[in-house]
C-alpha cells in the first residue's frame, strides 16, 4: 500500500490554526450584518442608505387628535366630503448592514442613499433649522397659491429669526414685512428674490410693523448661508398671511414638508370656496407647491401612491415630472392623474368627479 509523503502531511495544531484564522472574516461580516457600532467606540457602522416605504395619509379636510388639520379664522368656512389626503413616506436610517439587507430581499421598501433623504454636513442644530424652514416655506407657499386663486390679498410674516444671523436682534417673530430696499413685498419669495440678487456682506433695507406699532425700518448686513458660503443669509424664515382678517394655520409640521404643499392649498381652496372640489370623493396627492401655483415633483411617489390605494383613494394627483416613475408603482383601481399646476389638479378633481376623461400619468 502505498503512503502519503511525509512532506504531504499537515500537522494537527496546523490544521486547527488554519481553521480559526479562516473563521475570523466570517466573525467579522456577522459583527457588521447585526452591530450598529463598535462597543466603547464612537465608531458607527450602519450604512449610509435609508429604506423607504409607504407611510400614512392623512385627510386635510379633517381633524387629527380633534384638530382640524388646516385651521382657518376670519373666512366663511364651505362645507366639504370626502378626503384630500396627504401622503407620506416612512423612513428608516441608522441602519445595520444586515437591517438594510433584510429590507431589500424581503419587503417593499426601497434603499436610496441617505444624503437623498437628509442633508449632509449638518449639526443637529443646523438640521433641526433646516427642517423648519422647510415646513414654513412649504406652508407659506401653499397659501399664497390658495389667495391668489381665490384672489385675496396676502402679506408677509417673519415666523422665526435664527441666533446669530443678520437679522438678529433687528427682526423680531410675528414682524410683517412690507418692503425690502424700498420694494413693497407681499410674498415670501419677493423677499428672498431680493436678497439673492446680493452677496454675503452686502447690506439689505427691510420696512416692517411690529403689533399695533407704525413702520419702521432697518439695514443690516447680509451673513454667510451655512450651506453654501457664496450665498447671503439674512436669518430669518417667512410664512405668508392672508392681508385681510383670514388666518391660515397648518397643524401638521412634523410631516408636512414640502410635498404636502398642493394639497395643503387645495384644502384651503376647498374650505375657502363654495362647492367641493372633489366632488365628494376620495382624493390624495402629493406635490410641491410654488407662489404661482406650479407643482413640482417629489421623492418616493411609487409609495405614496402604493399607500393612498391602501387607504381607499380614488384619484391620485401627481407632479408630471414624476409621471414616468409613478407608472411603475401598482395603483390598482385608482386613477393617477398628471398635474403641472394648481388649475391642473382642480380640473383633474372635477373631470373625475363629473365622470369625464382625466389626463393620467399613462398616456404617452
Amino acid at each position: 500500500m502505498e503512503k502519503p509523503a511525509a512532506d504531504n502531511i499537515e500537522p494537527q495544531g496546523a490544521r486547527s490554526s488554519a481553521v480559526i484564522w479562516g473563521g475570523i472574516p466570517l466573525l467579522i461580516m456577522a459583527v457588521l450584518l447585526v452591530l450598529g457600532g463598535i462597543p466603547g467606540t464612537p465608531i458607527k457602522l450602519t450604512v449610509p442608505f435609508a429604506a423607504e416605504s409607504a407611510g400614512p395619509t392623512f385627510n386635510t379636510l379633517a381633524d387629527v387628535d380633534g384638530t382640524p388639520v388646516i385651521q382657518i379664522e376670519g373666512g366663511e368656512i364651505d362645507e366639504t366630503s370626502g378626503s384630500l389626503d396627504m401622503t407620506t413616506v416612512s423612513v428608516r436610517t441608522n441602519m445595520t448592514m444586515g437591517q438594510a439587507l433584510g429590507r431589500w430581499l424581503f419587503s417593499h421598501d426601497t434603499l436610496v442613499p441617505i444624503g437623498q433623504v437628509l442633508p449632509q454636513n449638518m449639526t443637529d442644530e443646523e438640521l433641526k433649522q433646516h427642517n423648519e424652514a422647510s415646513f414654513v416655506a412649504s406652508e407659506a407657499a401653499a397659501t399664497v397659491a390658495a389667495m391668489k386663486h381665490l384672489g385675496e390679498p396676502t402679506k408677509v410674516i417673519v415666523h422665526d429669526v435664527l441666533d446669530g444671523t443678520a437679522a438678529a436682534g433687528e427682526l423680531g417673530a410675528n414682524d410683517t414685512i412690507t418692503a425690502v430696499d424700498g420694494k413693497e413685498v407681499a410674498e415670501p419669495q419677493q423677499v428672498q428674490d431680493t436678497v439673492r440678487t446680493k452677496k454675503p456682506g452686502d447690506e439689505v433695507t427691510i420696512t416692517y410693523t411690529r403689533g399695533e406699532e407704525g413702520s419702521r425700518e432697518v439695514t443690516v448686513a447680509l451673513g454667510k448661508n451655512p450651506e453654501d458660503e457664496d450665498l447671503p443669509l439674512l436669518g430669518i424664515t417667512m410664512t405668508s398671511e392672508p392681508a385681510g382678517d383670514i388666518n391660515v394655520t397648518y397643524n401638521l409640521n412634523d410631516v408636512g414638508g414640502p410635498s404636502a404643499g398642493m394639497i395643503f392649498s387645495l384644502a384651503v381652496i376647498d374650505k375657502l370656496s363654495p362647492g367641493e372640489l372633489n366632488g365628494g370623493r376620495n382624493v390624495a396627492g402629493t406635490g410641491t407647491i410654488d407662489e404661482d401655483g406650479s407643482v413640482g415633483p417629489i421623492g418616493g411617489i411609487t409609495h405614496k401612491i402604493e399607500g393612498a390605494r391602501d387607504g381607499g383613494a380614488e384619484l391620485f394627483l401627481a407632479p408630471e415630472k414624476n409621471c414616468a416613475e409613478a407608472r411603475k408603482a401598482d395603483s390598482g383601481d385608482m386613477v393617477v392623474a398628471k398635474v403641472g399646476t394648481l388649475d391642473d389638479a382642480i380640473s383633474a378633481m372635477h373631470a373625475f368627479s363629473s365622470g369625464q376623461p382625466v389626463e393620467t400619468c399613462q398616456a404617452s
